[in-house]
């Protein structure tokens, strides 16, 4: 009995076939396709105009206009020509006019800086040398407001015949004396004596 069993065993196993390998297919999982990476388009810069600030035009520094004295020609006396003739007297008129005038706009325009320089200075030492400016230039135009006065005896004495004669000895002035000074009174020779007596007597 024991032989028996052993063959139906060795049988058994030798009807046992092995199971066959099931053939486990690898599955490679897929990847996933790849995003693609889509470059966001940058917005469009915004050209911005550089608006440049346009200077405003500086102001052009209008001067004043002043007339400048018109250089008058000295006359030139015709061929017996008389002494102090019509066109003699038109001309040391237009002379005499033109110099008042100038005379006028310097007196003016002193006036005009005095107004609108006349600061206080902090500093004794410039408010002293501002005050010294201007009691010179107060100096000079009382001067030509004098010379302005004698300018208008001089038209005066052309309307009445008495203009280029010597006051102290009644001869011609001349007409060169008169050119040089138009305001002139005196000839050269009582002038020349007046002189002498003011350095000796200190009139």
């Amino acid at each position: 009995m024991p032989k028996t069993t052993k063959k139906t065993t060795t049988t058994k196993a030798a009807s046992k076939k092995p199971a066959p390998k099931k053939v486990v297919k690898k599955t490679t999982a897929k990847k996933a396709p790849a995003k693609k990476v889509v470059a966001k388009k940058a917005a469009p810069k915004k050209i911005v105009k550089k608006t440049v600030a346009k200077k405003a035009p500086a102001k052009k520094a209008v001067a004043k206009k002043t007339k400048k004295p018109v250089q008058i020609s000295s006359y030139k006396a015709k061929k017996n020509e008389k002494y102090m003739s019509a066109a003699m007297k038109k001309h040391f008129t237009q002379v005499l006019m033109e110099w008042r005038e100038h005379l006028r706009e310097e007196m003016q325009k002193t006036f005009d800086h005095l107004k609108n320089k006349g600061e206080t200075f902090a500093d004794p030492v410039d408010r002293a040398s501002q005050e010294e400016e201007f009691a010179f230039e107060l100096r000079t135009r009382d001067r030509e407001r004098k010379l302005i006065n004698k300018i208008a005896v001089s038209l005066e004495q052309i309307k009445q015949d008495d203009y280029g004669y010597c006051h102290a000895c009644g001869i011609e002035i001349g007409v060169k004396r008169l050119e040089a000074r138009p305001t002139a009174t005196h000839c050269i020779d009582c002038k020349t004596l007046d002189e002498i007596k003011e350095k000796q007597f200190g009139w």
